[in-house]
């Protein structure tokens, strides 16, 4: 299994009068097809290491590469660009935009790209949407859909450009019982059936439970794997 994310000493501190130390010294390989969950208490650093692996966050000091390139040096429209051909966003709110349908808020990365013409745009969305059970909904806009309907699109959004790796923070944690099963199920078939690395930030034990590995901070430190 080659190594899709890697870490060495990765560490957040905010600049203070008191610094605020987020992620300290974190050091860990994150291999093609896994489910991996970080877990910890409240304030332990989970999104703020999500962030630096999605490059939505710079670290202070140490080093990260995705897809064997290190990061470190890349300027911020490298960094865009990866984000927006390697990698899939799903956050605890779907931040879908209220006046585009639903199809048009999955294209929207496709448009960024710029890679596929607006009919292949048309069919992947289209299909996207399908697969998770959305057919019926592509012209709706978001606030005619339910909580977890909203979040579907939203994964399927992370998945607009096909990127290996699925960065979900709280992906289930606005979501009751049954919308959360459903939500993991789908990031679970992403693994098992379609091969992607899904990381996710989550409360959920149950979610936990389930990923192939975890990974459990306390105070910004990696304290189990």
């Amino acid at each position: 299994m080659s190594a899709l994310v890697e870490t060495r000493g990765l560490t957040r501190i905010l600049p203070a009068a008191v610094p605020v130390t987020l992620v300290q010294d974190v050091t860990l390989s994150i291999g093609e097809g896994e489910f991996v969950a970080i877990t910890g208490p409240s304030g332990s650093g989970k999104s703020s290491l999500l962030y630096l692996l999605g490059l939505l966050d710079r670290p202070s000091a140490g080093a990260l590469c995705i897809s064997g390139r290190d990061t470190a040096d890349l300027s911020e429209r490298e960094r865009a660009q990866i984000r927006l051909a390697t990698l899939g966003f799903v956050f605890q709110f779907h931040f879908l935009l209220p006046e585009f349908t639903v199809r048009e808020n999955v294209e929207i990365p496709m448009r960024r790209l710029g890679r596929l013409g607006a009919g292949a745009m048309r069919e992947r969305s289209t299909q996207l949407l399908e697969t998770l059970g959305l057919a019926g909904h592509l012209d709706k806009r978001p606030d005619q859909l339910s909580g977890g309907q909203r979040q579907r699109v939203a994964v399927a959004r992370s998945l607009a450009n096909d990127p290996p790796l699925v960065l979900a923070d709280e992906p289930t944690g606005s979501l009751d019982s049954k919308n959360s099963e459903q939500v993991f199920a789908i990031l679970d078939a992403l693994v098992r059936e379609r091969g992607k690395t899904v990381i996710a930030v989550t409360h959920d034990t149950e979610m936990a439970a389930k990923a192939t590995r975890r990974i459990h901070l306390v105070d910004g430190r990696l304290a189990e794997s």
